[in-house]
């Protein structure tokens, strides 16, 4: 079998920052470099850093169909990969690549291109750079409708119902996944939601969208975190509200990892 990342096994133990358990507690987000925060959606720096250094190896090629403010992007660049981002937001996408060339490395190739990750023409865009398939995708979706990222009918956040997420969403994997080389690694990162008094549990509906096309499911992790831009400062008035009611607060989200082997 091919190797699959650039990990030296005869040197395991130095990789002590690298995680390998299934529950991820990271205290606060990378804002090293052009790193920030305020792209309301973005996910902390250290899940697609995480990923990338146990999946891919540089110069692989790594792709995100919902690459937002550039994290992923940004990550890739830093670690010697190549990367393609499709993003549906004009502005979002230009003000990510003013990003991306201040820290630019030589040593990787990339873009972003604008438009609809359902129907997004990926395959035109990597034969432009002399590339058939890539090594890695990750997905970074709107949690359905709990943050409106835009006005836009085609905007994911704009689904009226989870029977519309999901079927969106899975002609968003159908596009990309492919494009993704046999025996290489995709991972969503994904949490749940609370609406009408009950959870949709969001989560396990994505599980499913991947898992019914035949991908293998290789890890199920859990990451924490504490403290979002809406409930900013309200840690006292959400723990009142759980405990006056029937919930519990969301304090984790998920990232699935999977294998295409078909």
């Amino acid at each position: 079998m091919a190797k699959y990342n650039d990990l030296d096994m005869e040197n395991w133990k130095e990789y002590d920052d690298i995680l390998t358990d299934s529950l991820w507690i990271i205290d606060k987000r990378d804002s090293s470099g052009v790193h920030n925060a305020s792209y309301h959606g973005n996910f902390v720096p250290q899940i697609p850093n995480q990923l990338f250094r146990r999946y891919t190896k540089k110069g692989d090629w790594i792709l995100d169909p919902f690459s937002g403010g550039g994290t992923s992007l940004i990550e890739a660049q830093r670690l010697g990969r190549n990367a393609i981002g499709v993003e549906l937001q004009e502005e979002v996408a230009r003000a990510s690549v003013e990003l991306l060339k201040q820290e630019k490395n030589p040593d990787t190739r990339g873009t972003i291109l604008i438009g609809d990750s359902r129907t997004a023409d990926i395959g035109e865009k990597l034969q432009a750079f002399g590339v058939n398939k890539v090594q890695f995708v990750i997905f970074h979706p709107p949690y359905w409708d709990i943050i409106k990222f835009s006005e836009n009918e085609q905007d994911l956040s704009n689904c009226a119902t989870i029977n519309e997420f999901n079927e969106s969403f899975g002609q968003v994997i159908d596009n990309t996944l492919q494009h993704l080389e046999k025996n290489r690694y995709c991972a969503c990162v994904i949490g749940d939601k609370y609406a009408n008094s009950e959870i949709v549990p969001l989560g396990f509906y994505c599980l499913n969208l991947f898992m019914m096309r035949g991908l293998k499911l290789k890890a199920i992790l859990v990451k924490n975190f504490e403290e979002t831009k809406g409930k900013a400062n309200q840690k006292a008035i959400w723990r009142y509200r759980a405990l006056a009611s029937d919930f519990y607060l969301f304090k984790h989200e998920y990232i699935f990892v999977f294998k295409k082997v078909k």
